[in-house]
């Protein structure tokens, strides 16, 4: 189980959880849950089958989530890799998500395009991720600096998160 410290600006600190099982080749089922430390209680459960395609660097994924204070969501994602580079190590990634009710009616749609390098031993013992980001929904520019166990998100719209992968 991969689980992780979160703190979003002015959302408190949260604990979260992730499990991946294998259902066959290249398709996993993922459970996410989630606590909010300050009020100790859950605020977050998801459950999501993901198709992974190696042969075209892309990953589907539908599932059911469920955020403190609000209605059972559907969700469908996408993310398609375009590398630069032959490592993969420098790319631009493509990125969908709806969320739908119950009746499937849309609730909310994102969509990114992010240019991603990462670098491998940057100091010996530590790897660099550095994503430059432009969320074409919310016309939101963003930033992700990731450091071995840290992720720190930035939006040029004042918001934040910091994540540390224990």
């Amino acid at each position: 189980m991969e689980t992780s410290l979160r703190l979003r600006g002015g959302g408190g600190l949260r604990i979260h959880a992730k499990e991946k099982l294998a259902l066959g080749h290249n398709s996993l089922l993922q459970a996410h849950g989630e606590i909010d430390a300050g009020a100790a209680a859950p605020s977050y459960l998801a459950l999501f089958v993901r198709q992974f395609y190696p042969q075209i660097a892309a990953n589907i994924g539908v599932g059911v989530q469920f955020h403190k204070g609000q209605r059972l969501t559907y969700n469908l994602r996408a993310k398609k890799a375009l590398p630069f580079t032959s490592d993969g190590l420098l790319g631009l990634n493509l990125k969908a998500r709806l969320l739908t009710d119950t009746e499937f009616n849309p609730r909310k749609r994102t969509g990114a395009v992010e240019l991603a390098w990462t670098i491998l031993d940057f100091r010996k013992g530590q790897d660099v991720r550095l994503k430059l980001g432009y969320e074409l929904y919310g016309k939101v520019p963003y930033l992700q600096l990731r450091e071995n166990n840290w992720t720190l998100n930035a939006y040029m719209h004042g918001k934040w998160d910091v994540r540390f992968d224990m």
